[in-house]
């Protein structure tokens, strides 16, 4: 409590004049060029750095469409005598679904379809509020959001590991065959191209729109 009696200043990182290391988390004065902890490059957080974000976030939606619209896996058997059939990922939802695996299928959908469009938006909403005011409890809400988008990139992959996997051990040659169709790669590279977008979001812009004190100081105050 301060001597007025309200809550004390919200006090962050910036406003004691610290500066903290993205790659470790240690704070240093703002003047330290290099943090002594990992050897990592101390650079202030700034809302240009945005840009990035943006950048390399459109580049994983342009992807996410063709990954979608072309087939991600091809089947072929006897050579192609007996035809052959091509899958997008809304397609082998519906066949498993179609041969019971229902279990199977939610999976795919949610880590194909649901997870990857939660990410676009979760990432886009943080980079429009990033650094824009906010209370603690709205600001560790968007930490929360960062830190699952975060956690939840590396497990976006299914499709592709699956794909990789039947390739890789149905190759029967004249009898079947399959093979990862061009989906596959869209879809790779739109994940990893969503995870550096993540990667690039400074999570410290989070903190930087925390007014000086809470709202129930000002309403006092009001």
């Amino acid at each position: 409590m301060s001597e007025d009696g309200h809550p004390a200043p919200i006090l962050t990182a910036h406003r004691a004049g610290l500066l903290g290391c993205r790659s470790c988390g240690r704070v240093w004065p703002q003047d330290r060029q290099t943090c002594d902890r990992c050897g990592a490059d101390l650079v202030p957080p700034d809302r240009r750095g945005l840009q990035k974000v943006w950048a390399w976030w459109a580049a994983g939606l342009i992807m996410y469409v063709p990954a979608n619209l072309f087939p991600m896996m091809r089947t072929q058997t006897f050579a192609g005598l007996q035809g052959s059939s091509e899958a997008t990922i809304l397609q082998g939802v519906v066949e498993l679904m179609h041969y019971g695996n229902y279990d199977i299928a939610i999976i795919v959908f949610v880590a194909s379809v649901v997870v990857p469009v939660a990410k676009f938006l979760a990432i886009a909403w943080l980079a429009m509020v990033a650094g824009r005011p906010a209370t603690v409890e709205q600001a560790h809400t968007r930490l929360k959001i960062y830190e699952v988008v975060e956690f939840i990139g590396r497990w976006s992959m299914i499709d592709v590991f699956v794909v990789a996997i039947l390739s890789a051990l149905v190759q029967l040659g004249f009898v079947a065959s399959i093979h990862p169709g061009p989906a596959a790669v869209s879809f790779a590279l739109s994940v990893a191209f969503t995870m550096l977008s993540a990667q690039s979001f400074d999570p410290r812009l989070i903190w930087r729109g925390l007014p000086l004190r809470s709202r129930t100081a000002t309403e006092g105050q009001d």
